[in-house]
């Protein structure tokens, strides 16, 4: 299989990013005989993360890419070969050699897919020694990536449509390959854009940013700007002053709001102006460096207004500390009395962003009826997932050379679904698993299923039936173009829009149902009495 030719994909596809037990059961099958048997494998998840009802199916774009990128190099091999028995048959590590993904299918649900407790997100088939292999890069691929998609999707149910959301936890995440797939796959989720501009490089999520604290203070005020002459927007006309304008314009605004001129810190003012000055078309005041009231706001105000002479528009203030909420109150209530008091209309409709810890709890206070908040910064809280910080993903064996596998365990609820499957959404009923030798579900037709966990089956009559798992990779070959991320995103939104809200709900949500046919019940009860003997 042609690796791709991208630096992402070379970097990302790194067989070796696995576990030591692949590459001794990689062993432990080449010295049975058995490294061309065909197997099936299912990547697949036992609960639903963050106690509710739905996931979002993420990670397929990146499995493929390293599908595709899979070979041995020669340092792989000579550390596996430090790494296993000193006698182990030489011959092993040139079968290891020649290995890649030539004959490896793979079906999945489509990124931003709504997925459900034991339905497949993946399943992997193809050579024994080989699909095995692939095992851990598989579930490092999608678990983390499909629970950010879940934890981003969450916060913008919060959040609501309408609010801006903006993923910044890249120095928050863990490590630069975390922090590069919170960011890709919060976008998918439903943030709108992100601070991190490799995330925008690789993988074409917009990106957003302004200025810190730190360039803020770094100004005391008695800078002199090596130009400070600004041209007006148009074009036409003559260059102004803007360090001048905004000082006279300062005394109007302290004026206005009761303010002695002396109060507003000079240094900010300073910084205001060096970064309207840079970003006329883009300027936006970082408010609470030293006082909100008393500094930020004037300053902003003042360089706003003599940027509004030239034409020039400011696109939005920032709050990142506080009480964000109140604040966000008490500044539109100036920029509304700001506007008509100098005859700026826009300026009462200034976007008003903010950041600062914001978890689920307080993004719901922020996205309240009469919030006057429009843009929402989030980092810690979308990248680590905090409230669950693994979405507990598991890849298993169902089965080999077209004889069903199943895994029994002390555990009922670590048991495994066996035999090669297909599975079908029923509208107006449940996520319906069944053997792929099984004639489709029909729209109209009933149904005998047994729901999961049920001690008897129930009949259902679909009105309508969605096959689920969709063929991408047949061969080692790409059966079709795979979604933009950008697609997957407008994918995602349609696929929670369909969700009904009492599923979609986030605290004490309705459990989806997943159920089985009739025929993979039979087969599981079989299985179960066979290995009870």
């Amino acid at each position: 299989m042609a690796e791709e030719q991208d630096p992402e994909g070379r970097a990302a596809a790194r067989p070796l990013l696995t576990d030591l037990y692949q590459a001794t059961m990689a062993l432990g099958y080449w010295r049975a005989g058995r490294a061309q048997d065909q197997a099936e494998f299912e990547l697949f998840f036992r609960q639903c993360p963050f106690g509710g009802a739905f996931a979002l199916a993420a990670g397929l774009r990146d499995c493929v890419r390293f599908l595709r990128a899979f070979r041995l190099r020669d340092a792989d091999l000579q550390f596996l070969a430090s790494a296993l028995p000193p006698d182990t048959d030489p011959a092993f590590f040139e079968h290891l050699r020649a290995l890649d993904c030539s004959g490896v299918t793979v079906r999945a649900l489509p990124e931003g897919s709504l997925a459900f407790p034991g339905v497949p997100l993946l399943q992997v088939s193809g050579p024994l020694l080989v699909v095995q292999l692939l095992e851990t890069p598989l579930l490092c691929l999608v678990s983390y990536a499909s629970l950010i998609a879940t934890n981003a999707a969450r916060l913008r149910l919060i959040a609501g449509p309408d609010k801006r959301l903006l993923e910044m936890g890249l120095r928050r995440a863990q490590g630069p390959d975390g922090g590069l797939t919170a960011s890709t796959y919060s976008y998918l989720g439903g943030f709108d854009a992100s601070s991190n501009v490799l995330a925008g490089q690789l993988r074409g999520v917009p990106v957003a940013g302004t200025l810190a604290h730190s360039f803020v203070t770094s100004f005391s005020g008695s800078e002199v700007p090596p130009d400070p002459m600004l041209a007006p927007a148009a074009g036409q006309g003559s260059r102004v002053d803007l360090a001048a304008s905004v000082e006279t314009w300062l005394e109007r605004v302290c004026g206005h709001l009761g303010l002695g001129v002396q109060e507003p810190h000079r240094g900010e003012r300073a910084a205001f102006v060096a970064y309207a000055l840079a970003f006329p078309r883009a300027f936006q005041g970082l408010l609470d460096t030293y006082s909100v009231r008393r500094s930020g706001l004037p300053n902003f105000l003042a360089v706003a207004l003599a940027l509004q002479e030239l034409g020039y528009q400011a696109v939005g203030v920032r709050l990142d500390s506080g009480d964000l909420l109140q604040q966000a109150r008490e500044i539109r209530g100036v920029f509304r009395t700001a506007a008509a008091q100098f005859g700026v209309p826009w300026l009462q409709s200034v976007p008003i962003a903010v950041s600062n810890n914001i978890d689920e709890e307080e993004l719901a206070r922020l996205a309240q009826k009469g919030s006057e908040v429009n843009v929402i910064g989030i980092g810690t809280s979308v990248v680590t997932c905090p409230r669950q910080p693994s979405l507990g993903c598991v890849y298993k064996l169902v089965s080999v050379g077209g004889q069903p596998r199943m895994k029994l365990t002390e555990d009922p609820e670590k048991q495994t679904l066996p035999g090669s499957k297909t599975a079908f959404r029923l509208l107006g009923s449940d996520d319906v698993l069944q053997l792929a030798e099984e004639p489709p579900p029909q729209a109209g037709r009933e149904l005998r299923v047994w729901p999961r966990g049920a001690r008897e089956s129930r009949t259902v009559r679909p009105a309508h039936v969605e096959p689920l798992l969709r063929l991408w990779v047949q061969q080692g070959q790409l059966c079709e173009p795979l979604p933009s991320l950008a697609e997957s995103r407008a994918f995602a939104q349609q696929s929670l829009h369909r969700l009904s809200p009492a599923h979609r709900r986030l605290e004490q949500p309705a459990l989806y149902q997943v159920a089985l046919s009739e025929k993979l019940q039979a087969l599981v009860d079989r299985l179960s009495a066979r290995g009870a003997l």
